[in-house]
């Protein structure tokens, strides 16, 4: 008895059914909006100079320049326009995984077909 075991007992059927198990993906809260102050731009030339530094001279008692050429504003300008253009290409990339990530699936349908069906 104790060699046979379970050999007595007669087998049982097993079914076994596969079906999608979907998963829960919890979606990140997205950052806030970008809040971009202005600052302000002087062009200051050879003709506006003079005025130029009486008006920095009554705004603020420390005078900086920031100098660049009009090539190299260009290209500031240039590079401004790639950031702006891969930050809203990744935003679709984004709104398309969170959609499909947040839809939900249809149940499929049964693809057993019987003899009357053919």
């Amino acid at each position: 008895m104790i060699l046979s075991s379970c050999s007595l007992l007669p087998p049982r059927e097993v079914e076994i059914i596969t079906k999608p198990v979907l998963r829960k993906i919890t979606q990140p809260v997205l950052p806030a909006g970008i809040d971009l102050k202005e600052p302000m731009w002087y062009v200051v030339s050879e003709t506006n100079f003079d005025d130029f530094m009486e008006r920095v001279e009554k705004e603020t008692d420390t005078l900086v320049f920031f100098a660049m050429t009009p090539g190299d504003y260009e290209l500031m300008a240039y590079n401004m326009q790639e950031i702006k253009r891969y930050i809203r290409q990744m935003n679709e990339v984004i709104v398309y995984y969170r959609k499909v990530t947040t839809e939900e699936v249809d149940e499929p349908t049964s693809s057993v077909r019987t003899v009357e069906d053919r």
